[in-house]
């Protein structure tokens, strides 16, 4: 069993983590009734409690993804073009479709077996303009009792017309969402303009009117991924002092605000952020593969910015953030900056668990929080059972997860503590 308290560090001092070589987590109605050493947990579960044996598996909380796009996962993979480029050819073509109540419902369906086929309990999407598009994905969060945050974008402007919608549309569409799912079961809303380029004046004010309407409503959008957009958004908000000040000026800066990217960012918009409490999100495979820069994790937080890691699926190359953790390694390594196998798992449970404010309920094992767990095998593939055999460490076993791991190695997903990998389909 591993849990962290805190942030390890790149020392991984041992009072920020739980960990226990042969442990026990006691499951009851949803949530984690206890977890200790094995023989006590045993010892105090009720009599004909059923026993799951994942012995000598790890078993973690489950993973947790910030930033995402389930209407791109027929995109993944698109060849040869950088941000606007690939929004433009790839992109908004396949987010047409989403006018269409089944095509939503179908990928929708996909889309979170696919989360949870590598491990991931927790996502934060963007969905398209089309509020289907988000019945779909709640529905299908709601199917499964997942935690699930999203909401429909926001665009009315820069794109094509069957993606746009009107700052009156958006903030009606949004309310009505919200007022359906946010807060029910296990879903939140996160109202969420795509990013400035796409959004007018009038439909960023709608979108400061829905937050201050609906406090507890997360906020997502894109900001300074890419040199090119930063250079449109200035040309197109003529008055702003910088990209992030086009957020600040409509109030959508605070602790629920998620910022994808943050890659070319002032020292002004760093210290917005920071005073403001917001989160900068790091996507190293989609950074990587729309070639738009390196993150600098420790800048950010030596100023004060909370962060968090995540897919950003479709642009991003992969559903697992086994593999987000080991390209974060190697971009971080890029840029001078190193993180320790234990802060990077740190990183993916707890971590993005605070970054979203919901530390009391996902993002760990500790009692009373919801059981969503997963067990990854370290030597789940030939290459990681021969890696296994001079590892002696558990940070040098959470590395090979990390380096070497990916769907296979998730051996079980516990959605509220029902078992959810084995049980999905395979076709």
């Amino acid at each position: 069993m591993l849990t962290f308290r805190d942030d390890p560090g790149f020392d991984g001092g041992a009072a920020s983590y739980n960990y226990i070589e042969d442990g026990a987590v006691l499951i009851s109605a949803g949530k984690i009734a206890r977890l200790g050493e094995y023989q006590l947990v045993r010892s105090a579960a009720p009599t004909g409690v059923q026993e799951v044996d994942h012995r000598p598996n790890l078993i973690l909380p489950g993973l947790i993804d910030t930033h995402l796009h389930f209407p791109q996962i027929q995109v993944i993979g698109s060849y040869g073009t950088q941000l606007l480029d690939w929004l433009n050819r790839y992109t908004f073509v396949e987010e047409q479709k989403f006018s269409d109540a089944a095509h939503s419902q179908r990928i929708a369906s996909i889309f979170v077996d696919e989360l949870i086929r590598h491990g991931t309990t927790t996502a934060v999407s963007f969905c398209t303009v089309h509020i289907q598009s988000a019945q779909a994905y709640f529905a299908e969060a709601a199917k499964r009792n997942m935690c699930l945050i999203g909401g429909k974008v926001l665009m009315d402007r820069n794109a094509p017309e069957k993606l746009r919608d009107t700052p009156q549309s958006a903030y009606d569409d949004s309310k009505a969402l919200i007022e359906k799912w946010h807060g029910k079961g296990r879903a939140y809303y996160a109202i969420s303009p795509r990013f400035a380029i796409t959004s007018t004046d009038a439909q960023l004010a709608a979108a400061q009117a829905l937050a201050q309407e609906y406090p507890n409503c997360f906020i997502q959008t894109h900001l300074s991924e890419n040199q090119d957009e930063i250079a449109l958004t200035k040309s197109l908000f003529s008055w702003a002092r910088d990209y992030t000040d086009v957020y600040e000026h409509f109030g959508l800066l605070g602790a629920k605000s998620l910022f994808g990217h943050c890659l070319h960012l002032g020292q002004r918009e760093i210290d917005a952020l920071a005073k403001s409490n917001s989160v900068a999100v790091f996507c190293p495979t989609s950074n990587l593969f729309l070639g738009s820069g390196l993150y600098d994790r420790d800048g950010l937080v030596r100023s004060g910015v909370r962060t968090a890691i995540a897919t950003d699926i479709g642009g991003g190359t992969s559903y697992s953030m086994l593999r987000t953790l080991d390209e974060g390694y190697k971009v971080l390594q890029l840029r001078g900056q190193k993180i320790s196998p234990l802060s990077s798992f740190y990183m993916a449970t707890l971590g993005n668990a605070r970054a979203l404010g919901l530390e009391s309920c996902i993002g760990t094992l500790e009692e009373g929080s919801d059981a969503d767990i997963i067990v990854l095998g370290a030597r789940a593939t030939p290459a990681m059972k021969l890696r296994c055999e001079t590892v002696e460490t558990l940070a040098e076993e959470l590395f090979v997860l990390q380096t070497l791991g990916d769907d296979r190695a998730v051996a079980e997903v516990y959605l509220a503590g029902q078992p959810s990998k084995t049980t999905l389909s395979n076709s």
